[in-house]
């Protein structure tokens, strides 16, 4: 899964390859995005592209209960096109969540450590997500949420945890926005080559939602 990643650098480079421009008030660096939160995400409607935030947990627009989105913060790449929760958006509302990096914990026994990932020449990380539009029938308060999509880990990943979000190169990120063709689509959904990132564990402060600051990416010995 994904549970954890951050976001730091400076938001306009990073949608600039994204083909999008941040028009709100300033983001401000969140090294530990956790769930429920709002996070920056592209989306492509009526072909335009636009940066928009997004709460982190996808509400599908048919629920009647907004909770259901706590237990919707990823989306399994297997069978994605054919889930419910997940049929519609695959089809029609596909977005792309930028990431400096993103955390995953290994199990040493009965220890968890946290191991933060990222690419290796520093440059940001674009995930593969869904988003939707829900609104309350009753006091019609209306929510967009997404989800990370995730899929089997590379050789990396692998020696951590058995998920990993899907990562999209930037031709992919095209792609995945504009193409209407499932097949095409799906093949997206594929580990990102292993020696594109590194990872290194970090201070298990990163447990806890309130910690943040860029101390939580410095390493820590394993």
């Amino acid at each position: 899964m994904c549970g954890r990643f951050a976001r730091f650098s400076d938001v306009q480079k990073m949608l600039a390859p994204l083909g999008a421009q941040w028009q709100g008030p300033d983001l401000l660096p969140n090294y530990n995005t956790a769930p429920s939160q709002q996070v920056l995400a592209v989306r492509q409607q009526d072909g335009r592209r636009e940066a928009v935030q997004l709460r982190w947990g996808l509400i599908p627009s048919w629920a009647k209960d907004k909770s259901i989105g706590y237990r919707m913060i990823n989306a399994r790449a297997e069978g994605i096109a054919d889930k419910p929760a997940f049929r519609q958006p695959f089809r029609q509302q596909r977005c792309l969540i930028p990431a400096d990096g993103f955390y995953e914990w290994r199990h040493d026994g009965g220890r968890k450590q946290p191991y933060y990932i990222h690419r290796k020449d520093n440059q940001p990380l674009v995930f593969a997500g869904l988003w939707s539009h829900w609104e309350d029938r009753e006091n019609r308060e209306i929510i967009e949420s997404c989800a990370i999509i995730t899929g089997e880990p590379n050789e990396l990943v692998a020696q951590i945890h058995n998920r990993m979000p899907v990562i999209l190169d930037y031709a992919g990120c095209d792609e995945w926005l504009e193409s209407a063709d499932r097949p095409s689509l799906e093949r997206l959904l594929s580990p990102i080559p292993a020696h594109l990132l590194a990872a290194y564990p970090v201070s298990t402060a990163i447990n806890k939602p309130s910690q943040g600051g860029p101390g939580l990416i410095e390493p820590q010995r394993d």
